[in-house]
């Protein structure tokens, strides 16, 4: 029976998150949430210079916004800003060099940003990275881990004091339904001791960014906080990731754009910003962050358990000398998740 309910629980869940569900769930869509001035107001995206990432950067250049685009390949990142502007007629989108699995650049990166800018309405954690045998980067880290999950939790730490002194700050980060099938386990972060299996890493890190997304809203009211779905879509990094799949779907696949539509929507909707804070959305609307009778469910204690241990790896990773924003302003990392919350450092 076990087996039976899984198996219809993956079977729905694939057909709503391809493209025959995204153009039924379209039909409720609200045209005038996108109709929005976006002069002013600037964008951090990473992984801008392709698929989803990219598509998102083009339609907010088009509205006026300026975009920091974060990316690995400077090439591909130039080729990119060259087409968007192209496109947009917009000359404010600046390319950002970033390998985000080299954790202390993140760091140093993020604190380069705020000496060199007062401010950042959203940001948008897009990059991700499906490595399929387990490689440590120079500092020992696995590097699914390190570029799914620490490096979106430095970057979005390091940049917080930034977002709250900003107009409507949001954090929106691309997470994916695959978390759906994965409990979260925070003894063996980095797949030391368990077989590795890419796919099954990859949906860990996922399910870690969406309690992460939810531990964030708590602590900081100020910065409305969404991870998000965008369904399978065309994108190079699922036809790398999931070439069987990406061959078998291929023809129903999502276009970018599509993909693209709820990040647009959570970074720049009104009506986005009146949800709660800390949700996680597939088609502009809030689902759950469990399948239904799924044993994927955890405690608030695990949850916060995960944010020590972060915090734990991002002191051994901090350059010496000096004080990150990373610990401030979050909270004490000792005693329950009640009392850390109630006590910023």
């Amino acid at each position: 029976m076990s087996d039976l309910r899984h198996t219809g629980n993956h079977l729905v869940v694939l057909v709503n998150l391809q493209m025959g569900g995204y153009e039924i769930a379209s039909r409720d869509f609200v045209a005038k949430d996108l109709s929005v001035n976006l002069e002013g107001r600037s964008f951090m995206i990473t992984g801008a210079n392709s698929g989803i990432g990219k598509a998102t950067a083009m339609a907010i250049a088009k509205k006026g916004g300026t975009v920091h685009m974060v990316c690995r390949n400077k090439d591909k990142a130039d080729s990119a800003r060259e087409d968007i502007v192209k496109e947009s007629g917009n000359t404010d989108i600046h390319v950002h060099i970033l390998d985000l699995s080299e954790s202390r650049k993140v760091w140093e990166f993020a604190e380069d940003f705020k000496s060199k800018h007062t401010s950042l309405n959203v940001l948008i954690n897009n990059a991700g990275s499906m490595v399929k045998k387990r490689e440590v980067n120079s500092e020992g880290l696995e590097k699914n881990f390190a570029i799914n999950a620490l490096g979106v939790y430095i970057l979005t730490k390091s940049l917080i004091p930034l977002l709250e002194k900003s107009k409507e700050p949001r954090v929106i980060t691309v997470s994916s339904g695959g978390m759906l099938v994965q409990k979260l386990r925070i003894a063996d972060l980095q797949t030391e001791k368990r077989s590795f299996d890419s796919t099954m890493v990859y949906a860990q890190n996922k399910r870690q960014q969406v309690v992460m997304t939810e531990e964030w809203a708590r602590a900081h009211p100020r910065i409305h906080f969404s991870a998000m779905h965008p369904g399978w879509a065309d994108t190079p990094a699922v036809s790398m990731a999931l070439p069987q799949l990406y061959e078998t779907l291929r023809s129903r696949l999502r276009t970018p754009e599509q993909g693209a539509d709820t990040v647009i929507w959570l970074a720049i909707s009104p009506a986005a910003a009146r949800t709660s804070s800390g949700k996680f959305f597939q088609d502009r609307k809030v689902v759950p962050v469990h399948l239904p009778l799924a044993w994927t469910r955890y405690s608030r204690e695990k949850s916060w358990a995960l944010v020590v241990r972060m915090e734990a790896l991002v002191k051994k990773l901090q350059p010496s000398g000096g004080r990150s924003q990373l610990n401030s302003p979050m909270v004490e990392l000792t005693g329950s998740p009640e009392d850390c919350v109630k006590k910023p450092l």
